[in-house]
């Protein structure tokens, strides 16, 4: 037996119609979901991001030990020190680390080391993953599965926001050690993502892209 304490399982069972519709309904709504590069500098209902922030922390993850911290920033001269910091990563890598293969593949999509967004969004947040923990008796706890668990959290977070109405972009320049300063986390912490979050700017456009097609992606062993 398990040592920890039990409680029953909270669960809604639907009939398969109303299975059916739901998934259809959610498939929907996330097939809209768009990445953006271009952010009004609206505000926007913080209530939505700490909710959104709540739901992603439901995720299942390693142990339940939770290895993840959310940063949210709206000031704006910290935002601009992202931007500077996050821009200037960007230009050492579009200049010199980037391979050529990677370059080609990113060549029709129109990115650059010029990120705007990461000082007109409304709101950046930070997403770190724990690679270790001091208990309370001081003692260093490794962490168990943290990449996996922030990964299922930011996903479930992007999609949380999109739900409530928000678009939203993921930026992962490398190194993301200037996120650590300026944010202010310890060095335990390892910096997973770059959540940009906002309202789309009046007029804003996508690259025009498709999903590879279901029976490329899906295998039935029925």
């Amino acid at each position: 037996m398990a040592d920890f304490p039990m409680e029953a399982l909270q669960f809604n069972r639907f009939t398969k119609a109303t299975m059916c519709e739901r998934s259809r309904d959610f498939l929907g709504l996330l097939k809209t979901r768009r990445t953006v590069r271009d952010f009004s500098t609206e505000a926007v209902p913080m209530e939505v991001i700490w909710n959104a922030i709540q739901s992603a922390a439901t995720a299942p993850n390693g142990a339940n030990l939770q290895p993840w911290h959310f940063v949210v920033v709206t000031d704006s001269e910290r935002k601009r020190a992202i931007r500077e910091a996050a821009e200037a990563e960007e230009r050492a890598f579009y200049t010199s680390r980037a391979p050529q293969d990677w370059l080609d593949v990113l060549a029709p999509l129109g990115t650059d080391e010029h990120k705007p967004f990461l000082s007109e969004a409304p709101v950046l947040i930070g997403v770190f993953a724990e690679r270790s923990r001091i208990d309370e008796q001081g003692a260093k706890q490794k962490v168990y599965y943290p990449t996996e668990s922030v990964g299922l959290a930011t996903g479930m977070l992007i999609s949380a926001l999109h739900l409530s109405g928000l678009a939203t972009l993921t930026h992962t320049p490398s190194p993301m050690g200037f996120m650590n300063e300026i944010m202010e986390r310890p060095s335990n912490e390892r910096a997973f993502v770059l959540l940009v979050v906002g309202y789309p700017k009046e007029g804003a456009e996508v690259p025009a892209i498709t999903k590879r097609e279901f029976e490329t992606i899906c295998t039935h062993l029925g």
